[in-house]
């Protein structure tokens, strides 16, 4: 059983550093927060370390609740001892500290084992309880054990470029219609979101040992202990690997001979691992056939630009890189609850770098593009959106490129190019 009385001083520490908490600017989060917290269900929130999940909750608990609720950050190092069993005692200290109140706020809850049996217990007499935890095949697959249908999920990203704005102070560049000067002001704080990426403290202080500890600490904290590997030397290539090559296509087998790794499902579960701890994300390839779908081989996009550029992925002759994996990104924020989200490969093996699918139907096709200047270039992304368009009987598309607005009609089809600070502040 942990200590009586130093669960009780880390409750009273952890609350008021909570308290103390700059509130920071409002994440886009907050709204699908306090919607969901009006819903009987459990609220979940997943993502990254360090990429805000406290300071929302904060934000939450200040909009919903005036602060009156439980709180405990289960990854406090005094806290290593913390078994299911010492929730009883938990609980009995909050009551003596607080009160009774009937909402719990809980950190990185994944850390104690079997922690899901006494939130069902709880919950099930009437307690609310909002926690986050930056593994999301463990918070899924426990919460969908223990509280089937009971859990809404909600997944925090780093800043959007919209966020970031905010933050930076450059707000005031968002006006209708830009001017030369604000249109100025808005691809420069693009160039800089591109290589800040969205990690609030990296964003704040700008100091790339910001971003190595906040990768170390997802690569050791939440693989390596946590799925107990033993060669770490190769789970830090692929890594490293995969965060070089955002929007390239993963084959396991040459991963597995580049890093001499014994089988094709080593690579294949580091990957998984990988992508649980929120460093990479996979996009599988949109087919017809649930068989084509599943061998088809899955395109990769890195958690964040900044933590991608800090670490030495820099694409100075390839910013498309960047380009592609920010697209990806918002993306995933915007259409996550209501849409599926693929790439796309023509009968003759031409891609389309993003596809759209809402219940059977396609919605949008998208390609990204540094600039169409080049006649080479511009041929074969026009040639592979009109060729994807005709398959899946779209009369629309979109091409996503730096700085570049206009618009097509070819073929019949119409093409809308817009440039990509333009489409990230799209509502």
């Amino acid at each position: 059983m942990i200590n009586r009385t130093l669960l009780t001083e880390i409750i009273h520490e952890q609350y008021r550093d909570l308290q103390s908490l700059p509130l920071g600017v409002e994440r886009e989060s907050l709204s699908e927060v306090l919607n969901a917290i009006a819903l009987p269900h459990v609220v979940v929130i997943t993502g990254m370390r360090r990429s805000g999940k406290s300071t929302l909750m904060l934000q939450a608990s200040k909009r919903a609740f005036a602060e009156q609720v439980y709180y405990l950050d289960f990854e406090d190092e005094r806290l290593l001892d913390f078994t299911v069993d010492d929730f009883n005692l938990l609980y009995e200290v909050f009551v003596e500290v607080f009160g009774v109140r009937k909402v719990f706020f809980f950190d990185e809850i994944q850390v104690v084992n079997n922690w899901e049996s006494y939130v069902r217990r709880m919950y099930k007499t009437g307690n609310k309880f909002i926690i986050s935890g930056s593994n999301a095949d463990l918070l899924s697959s426990e919460l969908s054990t223990k509280l089937t249908g009971r859990h809404v999920t909600i997944e925090l990203l780093p800043f959007s470029f919209r966020e970031y704005l905010k933050v930076s102070n450059n707000e005031s560049v968002v006006t209708q219609p830009l001017l030369a000067v604000e249109r100025g002001l808005l691809k420069q704080a693009f160039n800089q979101f591109s290589l800040l990426g969205g990690i609030p403290e990296y964003v704040r202080y700008q100091d790339a040992l910001i971003t190595k500890n906040i990768y170390e600490n997802i690569l050791y904290k939440d693989v390596i202990v946590r799925y107990k590997i033993k060669e770490v030397k190769a789970l830090r290539g692929l890594s490293l690997w995969l965060l070089s090559n955002p929007g390239a296509l993963i084959s396991c087998g040459k991963l597995k001979n580049i890093l001499q790794l014994g089988s094709v499902n080593t690579v294949k579960d580091y990957i998984h691992y990988l992508e649980n701890a929120y460093l990479i994300f996979t996009l599988e390839q949109y087919a017809f056939s649930v068989a084509t779908q599943t061998l088809a081989p899955k395109k990769v996009y890195g958690v964040d630009t900044g933590l991608m550029e800090t670490l030495g992925f820099q694409f100075a002759k390839n910013s498309g890189k960047y380009l592609e994996n920010i697209v990806y990104l918002e993306l995933r924020r915007r259409y996550r609850d209501n849409h599926c989200l693929y790439y796309y490969k023509t009968k003759n093996n031409y891609e389309v770098d993003f596809c759209l699918r809402q219940g059977k139907k396609i919605t949008q096709l998208i390609q990204v593009t540094e600039c169409l200047d080049n006649e080479g270039t511009r041929e074969r992304e026009i040639r592979a959106l009109i060729t994807a368009m005709e398959e899946l009987h779209l009369t629309g598309g979109l091409i996503i490129t730096l700085d570049q607005t206009e618009t097509l009609k070819i073929e019949g089809k119409t093409i809308q190019c817009v440039a990509i600070a333009n489409w990230l502040l799209q509502d």
